[in-house]
């Protein structure tokens, strides 16, 4: 199965998130939004995993959570990966991001025990959308530019998800908890 670890967004913050993508389509680039119901935070994507691997995580998420409690995060201003330059991915930034990279830091040291690759610069961040081309990029920029600063709100992150992710031609990714794992530490 294709899977990733992930956190959701709480649903009071979607339609904030479902506004700044409305104006972001104003600049007519060619973009494909994730759809409100798909919004979430990446911790790790793991790709194409058998049930062997799948166990072997879901161990490792196990132990690793009882270490973590609940942390806040302040989701403002939107980002581009790689580069303004050549934009393949839009996203929202956090801030008070420590405790969110520390235990993502500490999940992929072990992923990597595991044999995955590690993440290289890991930035804290909720993508919106994927860029399919450079038409308008100059208006998609512009926008950017207009929601540097925009704040989307707080949110508590209380437990991580394993997700499968299924493909469909026709409505975009279909994901699937497999397992969740609430944090826990007092």
């Amino acid at each position: 199965m294709r899977a990733f670890l992930a956190a959701y967004i709480d649903e009071e913050l979607k339609d904030k998130i479902a506004e700044v993508q409305e104006q972001l389509k104003e600049a007519g680039a060619p973009v494909k939004f994730v759809e409100p119901h798909n919004l979430h935070f990446t911790f790790k994507f793991f790709g194409e995993i058998d049930e062997e691997k799948t166990e072997e995580i879901m161990r490792v998420v196990e132990n690793k959570v009882q270490n973590y409690g609940p942390f806040e995060l302040f989701i403002k201003g939107v980002g581009v990966f790689p580069n303004p330059r050549y934009i393949r991915v839009l996203w929202l930034g956090v801030e008070d991001s420590e405790p969110f990279s520390k235990l993502q830091m500490d999940l992929d040291g072990d992923f990597v025990d595991l044999g995955f690759k590690k993440e290289r610069s890991y930035v804290p961040h909720l993508t919106m959308g994927r860029v399919r081309g450079a038409a308008n990029k100059d208006a998609l920029i512009s926008k950017i530019n207009e929601l540097k600063e925009v704040v989307i709100g707080r949110m508590k992150i209380e437990k991580l998800l394993l997700m499968e992710s299924v493909l469909k031609r026709d409505s975009g990714p279909v994901y699937t908890v497999i397992k969740e794992f609430e944090l826990k530490k007092d």
